[in-house]
Parts: C-alpha cells; sequence; structure tokens
C-alpha cells in the first residue's frame, strides 16, 4: 500500500473529518479488514500498540504513514516504551510451514532483538535484498589475502616472524604512519591461522546477524570504527609496536551485542544465553591474553616488537559506547538521538587528538621507533 492509496482511502471514509490528525485506531482496523489492504500483520500490531500509548485510543496520521513507509522515527519507540501490547508472545516460535532462509530470520531475531515487538517487526518486514555483504565481503577478503601470504611465505603459523612479513602495505608500521591507508588495511593481515580462524568465526556468527538487523551502513560504520580506533591507539599507547588483524572491529561488534545482551537480559530469548556469554567473555578474555604473550614473551627471535594487543582492548571501548547506542536504536533514526551525538563527538575528539599526536608526539618524545621493513 502507497502512501497516496492510503491518503484518498482515509479521505473517501471521512475517518478524519475534522482534520485533527488523528485517527482511531479500532475505526482504521475495520477499515484494513472490509477492503482486505495488504498491511502486514506486524503493523496492524504496532497501530494497536501506538493506540495505546495516546490516552484517546488514536493513532496520528503521521505515525500511521511512518508505519506504513518503513520509517525510523520517534512513534516507533513509543509504541516500545508502551507497557500493554497486544503482541502474542512466542507467537513466532509457532510459525508453521518457514522454509529454511525464513527460519533463520526467525533465529536472527531472537538473537540479536530484545523485545517481542521488535521481533515481530522484523520477522514481518525483512526482505532478502540487499543481502549482508560487508561481513561476508571483508571476512573473504581477509581469508584470501591470508592465503597469498600463506603460500609466498610458506608460513601458516606466527608469519609476523617472518622477514618479508612486514613489507607488506598493508600492515600497520609506526615508520610508516605516513602512509594513511595502513590505519584502515591492516584489518587484512593477521597473525596466523589461529587469528583469521577466530576473527572470521565471530564475524560470521555475530556480525552477519547483526548486519541482517540494523542494515550494512551502521555494522560497516561500527566494524570500521573499531579498527580505526585500534591501529589510532597502539599508535599512541604501543608507539613502538606494529598492527595485523581485524580485532579491532571483531571487538566493537562483539562488545556491543554482548552489551546489549547484559542491558536487556530479561527480554533476550536466546537459548542458554547465560553460558554462551560465560564462553564469549572466556574466548575473547583468551585471545587477548595470547595477543599480549605475543607481545612481550615471543617464543621465537624477531628482528622487531610484534604487534599489539592495544586495538582489542580499543575495540572493546568502542563497542560498548557506539556499539551499543546503535544497536538500542532499532528502526530509530540515530540523528534523532543525543546520545549519538555525544558519542560521535567524543570519537571525533579522540581522531582529533590521535592525529596531533602521531604529527608532533614521536619527535617530540623522541620515541625509537624499529626502522620501517
Amino acid at each position: 500500500m502507497d502512501r497516496s492509496s492510503l491518503l484518498q482511502l482515509i479521505q473517501e471514509q471521512q475517518l478524519d473529518p475534522e482534520n485533527t490528525g488523528f485517527i482511531g485506531a479500532d475505526t482504521f482496523t475495520g477499515l484494513v479488514h472490509s477492503h482486505e489492504l495488504p498491511l502486514d500483520p506486524a503493523k496492524l500490531d504496532m497501530l494497536v500498540a501506538l493506540a495505546q500509548s495516546n490516552e484517546r485510543g488514536q493513532v496520528c496520521y503521521q505515525e500511521l504513514v511512518d508505519l506504513i513507509s518503513s520509517k525510523r522515527s520517534s512513534s516507533f519507540k513509543r509504541a516500545i516504551a508502551n507497557g500493554q501490547r497486544a503482541l502474542p508472545r512466542d507467537g513466532l516460535l509457532d510459525e508453521p510451514g518457514l522454509g529454511v532462509y525464513k527460519r533463520f530470520v526467525r533465529y536472527v531475531a531472537y538473537e540479536i532483538l530484545p523485545r517481542d515487538v521488535d521481533r515481530h517487526w522484523y520477522f514481518y518486514r525483512h526482505r532478502s535484498c540487499p543481502p549482508p555483504v560487508f561481513m561476508a565481503s571483508v571476512t573473504l577478503a581477509q581469508i584470501i589475502v591470508f592465503l597469498c601470504y600463506g603460500a609466498r611465505l610458506n608460513k601458516w603459523v606466527l608469519q609476523t616472524y617472518h622477514p618479508e612479513y612486514m613489507k607488506s602495505p598493508l600492515v600497520y608500521h609506526p615508520g610508516h604512519r605516513a602512509r594513511a591507508w595502513r590505519f584502515l588495511t591492516y584489518m587484512f593481515m593477521h597473525v596466523g591461522l589461529e587469528q583469521l580462524g577466530f576473527n572470521a568465526l565471530l564475524q560470521l556468527m555475530i556480525g552477519v546477524p547483526l548486519e541482517m538487523v540494523h542494515g550494512l551502513l551502521r555494522i560497516s560504520l561500527l566494524y570500521l570504527a573499531g579498527v580505526l580506533a585500534g591501529s589510532l591507539t597502539v599508535s599512541i599507547t604501543d608507539m613502538r609496536a606494529p598492527v595485523v588483524g581485524g580485532s579491532g572491529g571483531v571487538y566493537a561488534l562483539c562488545s556491543a551485542h554482548l552489551a546489549n545482551v547484559v542491558m536487556n537480559w530479561a527480554g533476550m530469548r536466546c537459548p542458554y544465553k547465560l553460558l554462551r556469554m560465560v564462553l564469549a567473555l572466556v574466548c575473547m578474555s583468551s585471545e587477548v591474553g595470547r595477543a599480549v604473550w605475543l607481545r612481550f614473551s615471543p617464543p621465537l627471535p624477531a628482528s622487531g616488537p610484534q604487534p599489539s594487543f592495544m586495538a582489542h582492548l580499543a575495540g572493546a571501548v568502542v563497542g560498548v559506547s557506539m556499539g551499543l547506542t546503535i544497536l538500542r536504536s532499532y528502526e530509530e533514526r540515530l540523528r534523532d538521538q543525543c546520545g549519538w551525538w555525544v558519542v560521535l563527538l567524543a570519537y571525533g575528539t579522540f581522531l582529533l587528538f590521535a592525529i596531533f599526536w602521531n604529527v608532533f608526539a614521536y619527535d617530540l618524545l623522541g620515541a625509537h621507533i624499529p626502522p620501517p621493513p
């Protein structure tokens, strides 16, 4: 149903003869059934929720148009905040005759979203196009780059100990700070098969569902913000160390998702959530511990400092701050939220500080960095 036909039908039926801008929810629901309008069940349920948030049991015409147009608006937030919801609990679990893909969509809804109204809305309005291409493309590119360098160096673990590894134009090295692209492209390089496998698994298991729910732009922004914050943090706190791996982006995604689960613990319906939370924290902590060990106690002779672990921690901070703001804003405009602008201001301030640090601090402090390869 498009907006023009909806407006015409409302005018013909004189549902708002006094032009107040409000329509009775019961009246509109009866109109939908009598004219057999193709309105999604989730949107019809949302109309009831919106009407219940209004003391007169009416829904604003503009809110109705927002629902029909699937716009991110404050009206969706008000409907979610309303305690009296007409949506049946566990309705999605009882949906019969679903295909494989639709079952996966239902699984994603219960894994990512904390409220029944969110899950119904996502399940009924989800479309397979565009697919979640960002996380899949990044993971595929990382695997291809790793295979190319593994074949070239004839080394599949602890690749950073090979003298030719650091000569890659993708690796961030403090001696090549002027080559700004390295602050991002290091995410395509990995220490070895173990780090690549860990990152790729989390990107596909967590990143793809997040991208399906929140969209390519939001998740790519979060991932790349974590990657950039990782390399810049290393350039400030561990000035002699290089950086490789996509852990900054991976930890941004994982930390945002875990923080969102904790803050909405009662509403999350994913099975064994406590056990999975503990396992995720153990795996993430183990990876950080492994990175610390490789940085300060290298198992093999090395020609220079090994990659820093600070990118992991910086990605986690980005996830808890920026990422949590994004994940809590399902179907809402980020630009309408004060918290989003506060997070952007903080991140922008960090970027400016990091840029000035990289331009001036190394010379002023007389930092002894290893010669670039």
